[in-house]
């Protein structure tokens, strides 16, 4: 419950209201990978880890047909919004996406 309270505070940076049943859904849907240190951030910088966000997220999860452009576009915008933020939270950059795409309710329980 705890990491819960400290992703939402990490979203609370990036935008004014947090869905805590959509953070709690996330770190649910991340599971174990989120035990990882390495894991639990996405790294900005590497264009496999850009690919994989899109792919994974984006694509399976999220159920989006955009063009990978379009796509990538949207993973730059949620990274570039977290440019102040050196360590960027993979269910920080996930919640901002799914906001993005109107997609939190598919994660409220």
């Amino acid at each position: 419950m705890t990491e819960t309270i400290d992703y939402a505070t990490d979203i609370k940076k990036y935008t004014p209201k947090v869905n805590d049943a959509a953070v709690k859904g996330i770190v649910k849907h991340l599971g174990i990978a989120l035990q990882s240190k390495d894991a639990s951030l996405v790294s900005a910088s590497d264009p496999t880890e850009l690919a994989r966000v899109r792919d994974s997220w984006l694509k399976k999860k999220l159920g989006l047909t955009d063009s990978d452009e379009q796509l990538d576009a949207s993973v730059k915008w949620a990274v570039e919004k977290m440019k102040d933020d050196r360590s960027k939270s993979r269910v920080t950059v996930y919640y901002l996406l799914a906001e993005k795409y109107g997609k939190l309710g598919m994660f409220n329980g």
